[in-house]
This record gives structure tokens, sequence and C-alpha cells, in this order.
């Protein structure tokens, strides 16, 4: 008996991970050609992130703009709002403290590197005044063109309550803005199947050129920061959807899988902005929640960057002979905090939080220099974590939604 043949499609997240893998392997054997790797196979993965990023800045703001007129109801969006903020604050305040703590415990192990000559130019700064100034656009083109997350976050918001408020007069509004963000998905959905090129375009060349330096001199810091990383997704992140949540944090972690596999490979948490979408979307989120809540914990949501910033500070002060206080320790953990606000999803934005962190506790900045060299293998991982984050909100935001909507039907029947 002849049954007909059913060809099973290999999952996004399969091909993703086996892409990282020969990623990982054709890296390690071009390691002494590394040039090579650079000039001929990174230039697709640049292309494929450049195309990521094109689509990021309209989904962005159409998606938001789609799911807050969706709504119809300032308050709810209001509760949806707070319900974010809050979360995010609290997961970003723990992460800095777990890789404060867990970098204390290790710190004796960590190499004795030389500051002598070291010279670091630390990025500009800027105050608490300029980046809430910075937040509001001046220009409509402008944020989506440079890919100002905050500024667009503002738009659409902007546009979204005018829609609500205008009532039956923008009900063609409303039918444009869901026609356009339908548009721009399957725009979105055409990139994402060429995930698994550009994972292996983009990791190939990152493996070839830090492979040796991960088993260096500074292993140990990576070692420390990467266990700081898993620790806090296994237990911060599985206790909050299984308890906030109401869902197994296996299904979560399984079908984030495609997310956290590209987020490890691209290092840019806006670029992984649209596969994270389509992930929590599988979980069971609404539209309209993923819509609101990922686009902002893609611009302010920095856990992994946070432990990045308590793991390098204690490895930092080590090598200068400092031994951190409790006092510098909680300073530490309110900057870096704060400063997540004004940090973008782009690769290497840590660093600037770093200069920030080190600057409000009086080490000195040019220790940043100690870690540069391999800053690529930290990002790939506190990208990972962040995202994670932020699909976790996703989760727990909604089952709140669901429950304040029960509710509220709940009194109107009384």
């Amino acid at each position: 008996m002849e049954e007909s043949k059913k060809t099973k499609k290999i999952s996004l997240a399969t091909q993703i991970f086996i892409a990282l893998v020969l990623a990982v392997i054709t890296g390690l054997l071009m390691q002494k050609v590394p040039d090579v790797a650079t000039s001929y196979i990174k230039p697709f993965g640049t292309i494929f992130l450049n195309l990521v990023k094109f689509i990021v800045g309209p989904i962005v703001l159409f998606s938001i703009m789609a799911g807050i007129v969706s709504m119809k109801d300032l308050k709810k969006l209001g509760a949806i709002g707070g319900s974010t903020l809050v979360y995010y604050f609290c997961t970003t305040a723990v992460a800095v403290t777990v890789g404060l703590v867990v970098a204390s415990i290790f710190k004796g192990s960590f190499p004795a590197l030389s500051t002598a000559s070291l010279t670091y130019t630390p990025p500009k700064s800027t105050t608490a005044l300029d980046t809430l100034v910075n937040i509001f656009p001046s220009n409509f083109i402008v944020p989506i063109s440079s890919a100002n997350m905050l500024q667009v976050i503002v738009m659409a918001i902007l546009i979204g309550f005018a829609v609500i408020l205008l009532g039956e007069k923008a009900e063609g509004a409303i039918t444009t803005i869901n026609r356009w963000n339908e548009i721009f998905m399957k725009c979105m959905d055409m990139i994402l199947k060429l995930s698994p090129i550009g994972v292996f375009c983009l990791l190939t060349p990152v493996i070839a050129a830090n492979g040796a330096a991960v088993i260096g001199s500074l292993a140990k810091v990576l070692l420390v920061a990467y266990i700081c990383y898993i620790l806090h997704m296994l237990i911060v992140y599985s206790f909050t959807v299984r308890t906030f949540g109401a869902i197994s944090p296996l299904k979560f972690y399984k079908e984030m899988a495609p997310a956290i596999t590209f987020a490890f490979s691209s290092a840019s948490s806006v670029g992984t902005l649209p596969l994270n979408m389509e992930c929590t979307k599988k979980l069971g989120v609404p539209k309209e929640i993923s819509s609101f809540v990922l686009p902002l914990g893609a611009t302010i949501n920095m856990d992994g960057t946070a432990i990045y910033q308590g793991v390098c500070a204690v490895f930092i002060a080590a090598c200068y002979g400092i031994d951190l206080t409790a006092g510098q320790m909680v300073s530490i953990v309110l900057t870096a905090t704060l400063a997540s606000i004004g940090t973008a999803g782009v690769p290497g934005a840590g660093m600037v939080m770093l200069a920030m962190v080190l600057t409000s506790v009086g080490l000195p900045v040019d220790g940043i220099a100690l870690v540069a060299g391999v800053d690529r293998i930290f990002d790939m991982g506190r990208t990972t974590l962040n995202i994670t984050g932020d699909a976790s909100c996703t989760v727990i935001v909604a089952n709140l939604m669901k429950k304040r909507e029960a509710k509220l039907a709940a009194k109107s029947q009384q």
C-alpha cells in the first residue's frame, strides 16, 4: 500500500540551529584566515541584517498603532503600559544584582590583567534631561530612517491616541493602519525565511576572529557572564512566566527557540524584534499586546546588558585592585537600571552603559579597554537574554489583561 509521502518541513528554529552549528564549525576552521570570512561571508550577513533593520521601523510604527487602535480603550492601554514598565524595571534590577553577586563570588579566579597604558575614549555622556528631550521626535521621517525606536514608539502612541479620540471619524484610518500593518508583517515573514543564511554569515566571521579569544585570558570573565545569563533565564523568567504568565517554562522556551537562536547570532535586540513577534504569537499573546510590549522592551529592557555591567564592573575593579563597597554596588544597580531606558537595542550599546556605570562609582573608564576586544561575545549572550525578557513580559501582561477583563466582565454582570 503506497501512502502519499508528506515531506516534513524543517522548522525555522531547526534551520537556524543547524546554521549556527555550521557557522561555529566553519568559523573555527577559518581562524587562520579570519579576513576571508570578514571579506566574503560577512557581507551577506550584513545584507540580511540590513533587510531586518529596514523592516523594523515600519513594523514598530504600524504594529503599535494597530495595537492601540484595536484596544479603543485608553485605560486598558495604561494598564498594559504600567505593568510592562514595572516588570522591566524589576527584572533589570534583579539582573544587575545577579551579575554583581556571582561576579563577586568568582572574583578571585579572574585573571590579573595589567592596567598600565590603558586608553579608552568614553562615549559622549548625556544628562537625564537630554535623554528626556531626545525621546520626542522633531521630524516624522528621521526617527524611522535612523531607527530611533523610542521616538518611533512615541510617534505611534500619539497617532494611535489621536485615532481613538476621533472615534467614528477615524474608521478609514483604522482600516488603513491595519492594512499597512499586514503588508509589513508579510514583508517581515519573507525576510525571516532568510534567517538561517543570515545567521551563518553573521556568526562565522565572529567565530573566525574571536575563537581564540574565547579560550584566552578573558575566558573566565565570559564564563561568569554566561553563568549569570543562564541563571537569570532559567530561574527568573521560568518563575515569572509560570507564576504570573500561567504558562509552562518548557513551552515558553520551545516556542522562543527561533528568536533566541537568531538573537545570539545577530546580537541585536531590535533586529530580532520581528522574529520575537512571531514567537510570542505562537505562545498565544494577542497582537495588540505584543505589538506594544515588544518594541518597548527592545528599547528599554536590558536584563542581559545589566548583568554585563555588574560582571564587568567587578572584573575591572579587581584589575585595578579595588574592592567594591556595598554602597557602590547599590549605585551600580540603580545606574544600570535607569540607564537602560536610553540604551538602544543595537550591537555594542552595552559599552555606553558600562561607561556610565563605571563613572557612577568612580572606577576608571579606561578599564573598558580590558573587555572591549571580546565585547561581541558578551553581546551575543546579553542580547539573547534581553529579547527573552521581552517575550516573558508579553506572556505575563497578556495573562494579567485576561484576568482584568474577566473581572470587569464579572462586575458588569452583577
